[in-house]
This record gives C-alpha cells, sequence and structure tokens, in this order.
C-alpha cells in the first residue's frame, strides 16, 4: 500500500508543479517548494523528471515553460506576482535616489512600484517611456515628469521604437532604475521583445550609472534579448529569496547587490 501511494502522490505534486509554472511563466524552486509543501531537493528532482519528459524547462534555481526565453507576459499577469517583494525592492532602490537627481525609469510592474516609492521625494525629474510609471508620478509634488515618444507597446504599458530612442538622445541622467525579464552573470539585464529591448538600451544609455530591479524570480535568468551588459550594470536591487550564489557571481562582475527585506520577513 505505501509503495502503491508514492507515485500517486509524486504524479500529483507535478501536476500541481506545472500548473503553478503555467500560470506564473516561471517560478523559483524556492517558491514552487513552498507552493506544494515539498523540499527543494523534491521539487528539484521533480522538475529534472519533468524536463526530461519536455513539460518543463530548466532554469538556474528555477522552472519555466518550455521556449519562454522569448515569452513576454501581460503586464496584469506580472503586476500580480511577487508584489511584497517588488515593494521591498522599490524601497530599498528609492534611497539611492538623491534631491535634485534627473533619472530615467523603464516600464515593468517593478518599476511602477519603484514609481510609488519616489512619492514624496521631491526635486527630481523622472525620463520614462512607461504609461503607469508617469501616471503615477503625474501628480506628485517637485517631481517633473518626460515622457518619450513612440508607438504603445501595450503588453508593457510602454511606448517604443525609433521615435521613441531619438527622443532620449543626447539626454544625461544620474541614474537609470530598469527591470527587464532577467539578470545574469553570463549576458546582463535581458528581456523577450526586441522594441522593449531597444528603449532599454536608451534609457541606460543616458545615465552615468545603470541600476537594476529584478525580484528573486528574474536573478540567474536569461530572455532572449541582452539589453546591459553585466559589466554595466552597477547596483543590482532584489530581494532576499533571491539565489545567493547567483548573487554571488553577479558581484564578481562589478555589481553592488542590495538584497531588500520583506515586509512579513521582518514580523510586520
Amino acid at each position: 500500500m505505501v509503495e502503491e501511494s508514492r507515485p500517486a502522490f509524486a504524479a500529483e505534486r507535478r501536476e500541481r508543479i506545472l500548473e503553478l509554472v503555467r500560470t506564473n511563466g516561471s517560478m523559483s524552486l524556492r517558491d514552487i517548494a513552498a507552493k506544494v509543501r515539498a523540499s527543494e531537493v523534491t521539487v528539484r528532482r521533480d522538475v529534472r523528471a519533468m524536463e526530461a519528459e519536455g513539460l518543463l524547462d530548466r532554469r538556474r534555481g528555477g522552472a519555466a515553460l518550455p521556449g519562454r526565453i522569448g515569452h513576454e507576459q501581460s503586464y496584469t499577469g506580472k503586476s500580480s506576482q511577487c508584489a511584497a517583494e517588488k515593494a521591498a525592492i522599490a524601497a530599498t532602490a528609492a534611497r539611492l535616489v538623491r534631491p535634485g537627481d534627473a533619472v530615467t525609469i523603464g516600464p515593468g510592474s517593478t518599476a511602477e512600484a519603484f514609481a510609488r516609492a519616489l512619492l514624496g521625494h521631491g526635486d527630481l525629474t523622472v525620463v520614462t517611456n512607461s504609461l503607469r510609471v508617469a501616471d503615477v508620478l503625474a501628480g506628485a509634488a517637485g517631481v517633473e515628469v518626460v515622457m518619450t515618444g513612440g508607438t504603445l507597446h501595450a503588453p508593457m504599458r510602454a511606448l517604443v521604437g525609433a521615435a521613441a530612442e531619438a527622443s532620449l538622445t543626447g539626454l544625461r541622467v544620474n541614474r537609470a532604475f530598469l527591470s527587464g525579464n532577467g539578470v545574469s552573470a553570463d549576458r546582463g539585464l535581458s528581456t523577450p521583445n526586441p522594441a522593449v529591448a531597444g528603449l532599454d538600451r536608451a534609457l541606460a544609455a543616458c545615465a552615468e550609472e545603470i541600476i537594476v530591479l529584478a525580484d528573486h524570480t528574474k536573478v540567474g535568468a536569461d530572455t532572449m534579448v541582452p539589453t546591459v551588459a553585466p559589466e554595466e550594470i552597477a547596483h543590482l536591487v532584489t530581494d532576499s529569496n533571491a539565489d545567493p550564489e547567483v548573487l554571488m557571481t553577479l558581484e564578481e562582475t562589478g555589481a553592488l547587490v542590495h538584497v531588500a527585506v520583506v515586509a512579513d520577513e521582518r514580523g510586520q
């Protein structure tokens, strides 16, 4: 009886893992383990077996659906993921902003959380191609918002294209804050969409230093189009669930890593 129940339990657990990854696009092993109430060792074994069956792709410290390296998830889908982690990252990153700064902010749900963390920061100029970032900061006292032109890329709620890139030519700002979809020591920051990648590069090119905002599901992940080389990342702001070994490899490229503590981890 005991031996017969084990395969059934494993099959049920793997079905749940596949359901989670299908819903989220990609997930860390740690998050999967918490959801299915199993050890990371067990989940790693499950993911390895599912990869052999062609159901999943293994990523460093996580799993994704096959072919997800070029997949761009909807903004709504991303906004609901890792909300607490993104808020903690945003609060930590906001401490890197100085009065009188001019900054660029890219698109994405983490960037939108960062914009909220800037409310109350006066004497600040923000250049962005993100409709969500601009909307958050539209009524902020002491914050001047400058938007690029361009064509609307609906999945990201962002302006992209040649006109958007041209509008950034010749600008100089103190810092660029970018999120993207993956960051690794091998390829740096990356995103699945070439048009978004072009704007991320243009936003980065304006800045004296580049700051990457990435929750733990993005740390160690690679997506299709590289945007910022590893050695060009001055700061990486992530959360405490990020793989420490991957963070070490990023530090070796020269990035200063800031680990944000999520509110419930402080007992709040």
